[in-house]
């Protein structure tokens, strides 16, 4: 069993009030009636969430918290004490940000990005907005191309500032997002690149010729629903491919070719037609399949 997490764990007595659950080393952890799922007898496991109820004691909810332990979360302050801000957490009892977990002093009703984590000391579950002690602290060891998750942490000049995995800071380049990110945004996202400082460039889309197929089956479908012909080409505004076909231009230009070369298209001055839509009326022939 491990506190602020979800577990797995087995009922092993009902009461009126609730089943009682195996936490393990002689442990019983209280899962309230509210909680306990129709049918379940002694014997079941069931998925659940271990937190500290107002008194201190373990306790057990099926509900999922926006975050668990070692998880970033963008959460909005409810309250605010002598003791830190209470964030709505998604279960009954809020969570803490102490005073000193504070970048600067919380307000209610607004959003922060905070780290929750368990607390040495009290062994109470609470939260950091001083988020970055809790990321780059072990050696990034991504592939090229990896895909990854993502979460949307602040806009800078050069681009987005996203947690990868729930471990380190990596950032999005402005000219390859073709949209708005939104602040707490989660999303998957490919390393790029692994700089020799440890920095990471992250890819919001596949790279490479791994995705051309996607996107040229797409580009067919589109091309078959507009009557054989787009009034795009490569020097067609990134934006405007995007708002069309959801990719990049450099991938909508690689999509150009792998789809030339199999005789699919032409390539006019005004825009891409159709060879025979016959030959591609099926959105599995630009991958030869």
């Amino acid at each position: 069993m491990e506190t602020g997490k979800m577990n797995r764990l087995k009922v092993i007595k009902t009461v009126e009030f609730g089943v009682y659950l195996d936490g393990g080393e002689g442990r019983e952890i209280l899962l309230p009636a509210r909680y306990v799922p129709d049918g379940c007898r002694e014997g079941d496991e069931t998925e659940v969430f271990i937190y500290h109820d107002n008194e201190g004691r373990l306790i057990a909810t099926t509900l999922r918290p926006l975050a668990t332990v070692g998880e970033f979360q963008w959460m909005q302050v409810k309250d605010v004490c002598a003791a830190g801000a209470f964030l709505e957490w998604g279960l009954m009892k809020d969570l803490l940000v102490p005073l000193r977990e504070q970048k600067t002093p919380m307000k209610p009703g607004r959003r922060y990005l905070v780290y929750v984590y368990l607390d040495l000391v009290t062994k109470r579950i609470v939260a950091s907005a001083r988020i970055d002690r809790f990321l780059d602290n072990v050696p990034p060891r991504y592939e090229r191309n990896q895909e990854v998750d993502l979460i949307v942490a602040e806009s800078t000049d050069l681009g987005y500032k996203v947690i990868i995995n729930h471990q380190h800071w990596g950032l999005v380049y402005h000219n390859e997002t073709f949209h708005e990110l939104e602040k707490g945004e989660k999303r998957k996202g490919y390393i790029k690149e692994v700089r020799e400082d440890d920095r990471i460039d992250v890819s919001l889309y596949p790279l490479g010729y791994e995705k051309v197929d996607g996107i040229a089956r797409r580009v067919l479908q589109t091309l078959r629903q507009n009557g054989g012909f787009l009034s795009l080409h490569d020097r067609s505004d990134a934006g405007e491919i995007y708002s069309l076909l959801a990719c990049s231009k450099k991938s909508f230009k690689k999509a150009l070719g792998a789809l030339y070369r199999q005789q699919l298209i032409m390539l006019e001055k005004e825009g891409i037609r159709l060879v025979d839509r016959e030959q591609a009326a099926g959105p599995e022939d630009a991958s030869g399949r």
